[in-house]
């Protein structure tokens, strides 16, 4: 594992890294009169039991009474914060339980960063990429295989109807991952600007695709395909050898568009993407 699988587009090119990232720390303020309104979403603070030890996490799923479908969603390399808490929140308005876990429990409780983040900085990168290092790929399939029983046993659940999970940055082939962990359950994957889905190792995570029985949504950014041109194709061939639905499609926004709070968020892009995954729940998770 390398600092360009884990974040792809962004280790080359440091002003774009600057800009992306100092001020993600903190989501704007805006995200605090969000049209998901409180007393619509319960949401809770919970401890998953792991193999590993006890991962801090977030769920939410819509008031009332009532059972929706899971969804686990994984952050990027900046972990549980603010902004993905609002992610959690506005994909439960829609009707589903959320989980987002703080996939560096090992290492440190959530928030692992506090305030604002300088991705240039080496020392304070390295740290968030030892966070990460932490996470082997058996412990991640461990992980993926807890929260999905934690999602289960939330009377809320509809554990008659197939889960989602989705991924930004890293969290890609951790979906990726996932899928193959619970092929059982999960029923759609979504990936966006995910870091290093296609490498030339063995343990690459399009070459777990065949071990899933998910449909598949992968939002390339176009400077992570400009970096790898390559991957889009090795993707549709693995989903097409695997007889997986998949649309694999790269978007015309810079790699972390998807997520608000930072300077390369594109709204029009992101809302595009979301508007794909709203679709590829409906149609899958049933």
């Amino acid at each position: 594992m390398c600092d360009n699988d884990i974040h792809p587009g962004l280790i080359e090119d440091w002003s774009l890294t600057r800009r992306t990232f100092v001020a993600t720390g903190i989501v704007a303020a805006g995200l605090a009169s969000s049209a998901y309104a409180a007393e619509n979403i319960v949401e809770k603070d919970v401890t998953v039991k792991t193999a590993d030890g006890s991962a801090d996490a977030a769920l939410f799923h819509p008031a009332g009474k009532g059972s929706w479908p899971a969804v686990l969603i994984w952050p990027d390399i900046m972990g549980l914060r603010p902004v993905f808490r609002e992610i959690g929140r506005r994909l439960a308005a829609q009707g589903y339980v959320v989980l987002v876990p703080n996939p560096f429990y090992r290492s440190k409780k959530a928030p692992v960063v506090e305030g604002n983040f300088d991705f240039g900085n080496a020392e304070a990168r390295q740290t968030l990429f030892g966070y990460r290092a932490a996470m082997t790929d058996a412990g991640v399939a461990k992980d993926a295989v807890a929260y999905l029983a934690f999602l289960d046993a939330q009377p809320e659940t509809a554990k008659g109807k197939k889960a989602g999970v989705q991924g930004y940055c890293m969290g890609g082939p951790l979906s990726f991952m996932t899928a193959a962990a619970v092929p059982a359950r999960i029923g759609a994957v979504g990936s966006f600007h995910g870091g290093g889905l296609v490498t030339d190792q063995p343990d690459s995570p399009h070459l777990l695709i065949p071990k899933t029985k998910a449909a598949y949504l992968v939002a390339i950014a176009k400077n992570d395909d400009a970096r790898e041109p390559k991957a889009k194709d090795v993707l549709k061939e693995a989903f097409n050898a695997a007889k997986r639905p998949a649309t694999v499609e790269v978007y015309p926004a810079d790699h972390g568009w998807c997520v608000p709070g930072s300077q390369v968020y594109d709204q029009s892009a992101a809302e595009r993407a979301w508007a794909e995954l709203t679709k590829l729940y409906k149609e899958n998770l049933v």
